[in-house]
């Protein structure tokens, strides 16, 4: 059993590096540009504090080595992608930047590490974050939600591109798994949530997959997406990319 849950955790690592990386085309173009244009950091901040967030997890649980791994590499990736826009972005975007990340990824990164290490101990730390965590994740699905209620409105999928709804659906259904083999209910029910999504997203593809697409309308969804659907994911919020 330790084994398959080992090798159904580095399934679901690879799974969460390809989406940790899917933005590369952006923060490509962000470079190339010298110019953050319209899109939004906010998904990359809350990414960067949900990552941190699982691989201080992942480091305090005990076995939680897979994901501490791989949110440690999300940890990285976020990182790099908010310089990038401390960098590029106008003066406007950039406080506004600055300013959410003191807030989320360092103040409030700061005060759960804090809190959990100095008032809890043993098990009730554990649970403590896990249970920020979770809850962090189950918010950052409100976008896909958003998502479906648009696409059963309008009855086209040109608002939910495919791919992201079975990245979606794919990597929650390997963390439940590997959650359930492992006991782990912290990662159970935010992936649960996501995989439960992620179906849902499917059968909607299924049913109104004959619309024409609208490539303007999938690549601002698809940079809104992105990040909400890792362990973590996954997430998530929106942004909007102007073509």
């Amino acid at each position: 059993m330790e084994s398959l849950s080992f090798f159904v955790g580095v399934i679901g690592n690879i799974i969460s590096v390809l989406v940790f990386l899917s933005p590369i085309g952006t923060f490509w173009r962000i470079v190339k540009h010298r110019s953050t244009e319209d899109f939004d950091s906010l998904p990359y901040i809350c990414t960067l504090l949900n990552s941190s967030l699982w691989t201080y997890y992942g480091i305090t649980k005990p076995g939680g080595f897979l994901v501490a791994t791989v949110n440690g590499f999300g940890f990285i990736v976020e990182t790099i992608y908010v310089a990038l826009f401390l960098i590029f972005a106008p003066a406007n975007m950039r406080a506004k930047t600055t300013i959410l990340v003191a807030i989320l990824d360092v103040g409030f990164l700061a005060a759960a590490v804090v809190v959990t290490q100095l008032a809890l101990q043993g098990d009730v730390r554990i649970d403590a974050i896990g249970f920020v965590c979770a809850g962090l994740n189950i918010v950052m699905y409100g976008s896909p939600l958003a998502a479906m209620r648009t696409v059963v409105t309008t009855k086209s999928v040109e608002y939910m591109p495919f791919f992201l709804s079975f990245f979606l659906f794919l990597n929650g259904g390997v963390w439940v798994f590997y959650a359930l083999l492992v006991h782990d209910y912290f990662l159970a029910v935010p992936n649960g949530t996501g995989f439960i999504l992620g179906t849902a997203q499917l059968v909607l593809y299924a049913i109104y997959r004959n619309a024409k697409p609208s490539k303007a309308i999938s690549d601002g969804l698809e940079e809104g997406w992105q990040h909400e659907h890792l362990i973590l994911s996954s997430d998530r919020l929106h942004e909007k990319d102007e073509e």
